[in-house]
């Protein structure tokens, strides 16, 4: 669920953006009068998301505008089938249409990846995959919400919501057992010590010093294994770094308990969508 807030935010904010001089296009050529409804169409196979938010861009610029959800948030859309229609103002329509559809699109195009990432893992597997802070800046709910309807799950949301030692940390704090004793000694009761290792060498440390999580940084398959099992019953693991769709299978076969994969949101591809409308 998106509050109304995060999703008013983020779209004033794309329509101040586009439409700071007016639409000088539209107003040449449209009459005030005109009515049309716009259909949006799925041009590829996608994961349907950000319904409420391409909604939004239309009923900022204009309230009076109709927009109505053909296929519900999550569902697997085919090439061709209608996602979303809008009747009202043409005006209003041309003004908002691309504001709606960049957000449509790359909110399905997360989702899409998402759940491909998800179907990928072996049926009954345990590890989750999860997304990474690299999220394009002030849309973090907006794309974090489009990994959870993919079926995906979220990393922390802010740098204030969890323990998360990476290496420049352990630089700063003078190594890894330094890094992890001064976290327990001030981060809360209920916060769980997570660190990232670069080597079988500093995860032996790691757990040594009371780690709850550690994150394997670019680990060989190999090592992956014999981290897995070093780490059986006295830390959660997660996998980061290099992660592609063809490796999902394997390292949940290795038992890593997350996968957390950058990609999700700061290389994603935006799904194809594209508006036609029809004049009433």
């Amino acid at each position: 669920m998106l509050l109304d807030v995060i999703i008013d935010e983020a779209v004033d904010r794309a329509l101040r953006e586009d439409l700071a001089g007016g639409d000088l296009t539209t107003e040449a050529c449209v009459g005030e009068d005109t009515r049309a409804i716009a259909r949006a169409r799925a041009k590829q196979a996608l994961v349907v998301c950000g319904a409420d938010v391409f909604a939004r861009a239309f009923y900022r610029v204009d309230p009076g505008v109709r927009v109505e959800a053909k296929l519900p948030e999550g569902a697997r859309a085919s090439d061709g089938d209608v996602l979303f229609e809008v009747e009202g103002s043409a005006r209003s329509i041309l003004m908002a249409e691309r504001t709606a559809l960049n957000f449509a699109q790359r909110l399905s195009g997360i989702a899409s990846h998402a759940r491909q990432l998800v179907d990928a893992l072996p049926e009954g597997s345990r590890t989750r995959i999860t997304d990474t802070r690299k999220t394009t800046p002030g849309l973090r709910a907006l794309e974090r919400y489009a990994v959870r309807i993919g079926g995906a799950h979220n990393h922390r949301d802010t740098l204030g919501s969890a323990v998360l030692i990476k290496d420049n940390h352990i630089e700063a704090a003078g190594g890894i057992r330094a890094a992890l004793d001064r976290a327990r000694q001030r981060a809360p009761h209920t916060s769980k010590l997570e660190i990232e290792v670069e080597s079988l060498a500093a995860l032996d440390e790691a757990l040594a010093a009371g780690a709850d999580i550690v994150m394997l940084d670019n680990f060989k398959a190999g090592d992956i294994a014999a981290a897995v099992s070093k780490c059986r019953g006295r830390a959660l693991v997660e996998v980061s770094g290099g992660v592609t769709l063809e490796r999902i299978a394997e390292l949940a076969a290795h038992g890593v308990d997350v996968i957390s994969v950058g990609a999700l949101t700061h290389t994603v591809r935006a799904a194809d969508i594209s508006l036609d409308l029809e004049r009433l």
